[in-house]
């Protein structure tokens, strides 16, 4: 068996959490997490800065200890074993490699740590930095290397000795936009040819997206919904997901009973969503932006779509179309995003009629003051570097 085929054929391990939680002295970092990961699986724990996902991901990996609950890997109890004995591989943001070793002697560091053979070493290095697209490069040393470069060879030295699992740390917070994007790519494929369980961490929502199996949102120590992107993406369970994961738009008002629907009174329009929450509640409804529609004030609207009316404060040249900032006339803006080839016949100042069918819209509980709302440094654009939280 070739050394490629012995990394290739690594397979990643079960983890699961229950009710694990992490208390510091004036503090809850994590609250009661309870979350299975899949053997093989691409997970991303993903939230703001204090959320509970890097704590969440210390307590994987065995730098944090947890106060309570249980945590098993592979089927087997882990709160009494240290990091070097939990078959677990790491990536930090900052690469940690050694300046003085060569690249291949630093991805063999975990090996030789782990008393392997020289020859074996060789061949599993090899095999490792082909992997991460880096064959040929052993012989050089670290500074010799782009950033992103060195990111691939922390990369090939957490997989070198084929971990069941492999734990991220913002591993691409310190990269430009268009380096990032490119490792993301190459991450998800070194996922799909080692097997390992990847669990991922990252505040950068589009970087979830684009990589993950299934993302877990992080707020305040918990966990608010775990899923596919799509699923978070078109069906978030609570305003916090909703507006935290991509743009979207939200109008709030009182439910009122409305056939099969619920109505959302806004101001003196109905506005309807698939659902049915308590009468006389206070609720949002949310709809992503591109399935909002612009038209002229006074244009007719599709017999039962919403229709709020609106006054356009703003466009935004997208290249690929543009988007409008759309005023309601109690203040609330709202986000429309038009492509290119279908732009409608509207412009900065115009008075509007924002349309959208029912079944686009995701009718939630509101929380008028939410612990933690999403700022706009929450949401930072891909490529612009972030802390890692807590």
């Amino acid at each position: 068996m070739s050394a490629e085929t012995s990394l290739i054929k690594a397979r990643g391990a079960r983890i699961e959490l229950a009710q694990v939680r992490k208390e510091y002295a004036d503090s809850v970092a994590v609250d009661d997490v309870s979350l299975v990961i899949e053997p093989g699986e691409f997970m991303t724990l993903l939230g703001p800065s204090g959320s509970g996902k890097t704590t969440t991901l210390n307590i994987i990996a065995g730098f944090t200890a947890a106060t309570s609950g249980t945590l098993t890997i592979g089927g087997v109890q882990m709160q009494d074993l240290p990091p070097h004995r939990r078959d677990i591989g790491m990536v930090f943001q900052h690469y940690a490699l050694f300046p003085h070793m060569t690249v291949a002697q630093n991805v063999a560091f975990p090996l030789k740590q782990r008393k392997v053979p020289k020859a074996r070493r060789t061949e599993l290095v090899e095999a490792a930095l082909e992997t991460v697209r880096l064959g040929g490069y052993g012989h050089r040393r670290p500074r010799e290397l782009s950033g992103g470069q060195q990111q691939r060879v922390a990369l090939a030295r957490a997989v070198v000795y084929e971990p069941s699992v492999l734990l991220m740390d913002e591993p691409l917070g310190a990269l430009d936009k268009k380096l990032r994007e490119s490792l993301q790519l190459e991450i998800k494929r070194v996922h799909r040819e080692v097997g390992s369980t990847f669990v991922f961490v990252t505040h950068d929502q589009e970087e979830a997206l684009v990589l993950s199996d299934r993302i877990a949102v992080f707020n305040d120590g918990g966990i608010q919904q775990v899923g596919t992107a799509s699923e978070l993406y078109e069906k978030p369970r609570s305003l916090f997901v909703a507006e935290f994961l991509g743009e979207s738009s939200t109008v709030r008002g009182r439910v009122e009973p409305d056939g099969d629907d619920s109505c959302l009174r806004v101001g003196d329009r109905c506005v309807r969503a698939p659902g049915r929450p308590a009468e006389g509640t206070d609720a949002a409804v949310v709809v992503r932006p591109e399935h909002l529609r612009v038209q002229p004030a006074g244009a007719p609207v599709a017999p039962g779509a919403n229709a709020l009316p609106a006054r356009v404060s703003q466009e935004i040249y997208l290249g690929s179309g543009r988007k409008l900032e759309l005023v309601l006339p109690d203040g609330t803006v709202l986000l429309a995003r038009e492509q290119a080839d279908r732009l409608s016949d509207v412009r900065h100042g115009d008075e509007v009629t924002v349309v959208w069918d029912v079944e686009r819209g995701v009718l939630l509980g509101d929380t008028p003051n939410p612990t933690h709302a999403p700022t706009p440094a929450d949401r930072t654009p891909v490529g612009v570097a972030g802390e890692s939280g807590r």
